[in-house]
């Protein structure tokens, strides 16, 4: 059977749940679950209020990995007893409400980050930079088809293609 004898969203499914069992694998020993990694690299990025953090990370958390990894919550993550507040790793400045890594979170995320790193060029493998930006771009112009036509749907859900036509 070719690869190609399987639907696209097989493809996404089958990736999405090979990536969330090696990052979950490759990250344990660390001691850092996925979750966390994603907010020490958002936060890596730039300082985050707890609402703009847990937008930017609710595409990642919608559903439930067969790893466990599943849903989030950005309160859980941070203020648990093994959360990133009492592990040194995050804190919340008192006067902008913003979240940023401490000194120690900025560790913690260079030493993740490079193991990430590894694990990102092992997906890669065998691919070039173009034909990965050009993936990439194929999946978002499938996306924005989709974003198009569920928006045309909501528009007119009465007809089967969204538009309000006559003869369909």
């Amino acid at each position: 059977m070719d690869a190609t004898d399987k639907p696209i969203g097989y493809w996404l499914k089958h990736l999405h749940n090979l990536l969330e069992e090696q990052f979950g694998t490759a990250l344990e020993d660390s001691g850092v679950t996925r979750r966390q990694w994603q907010v020490l690299s958002l936060l890596g990025r730039e300082p985050h209020s707890r609402a703009r953090a847990a937008e930017a990370l609710a595409p990642f958390w919608r559903e439930a990995a067969p790893t466990g990894a599943g849903p989030a919550d950005l309160g859980e993550l941070l203020d648990a007893p093994e959360g990133l507040f009492a592990r040194g790793w995050v804190h919340q400045d008192p006067e902008t409400d913003l979240l940023a890594l401490t000194a120690k979170g900025r560790a913690e995320h260079a030493a993740v980050a490079a193991r990430v790193h590894e694990l990102r060029r092992g997906v890669l493998r065998g691919l070039t930079s173009q034909q990965y930006a050009e993936t990439v771009r194929i999946l978002s112009v499938m996306a924005a088809n989709i974003e198009a036509d569920l928006a045309d749907r909501a528009t007119d859900p009465a007809t089967p293609d969204g538009r309000n036509s006559p003869t369909g």
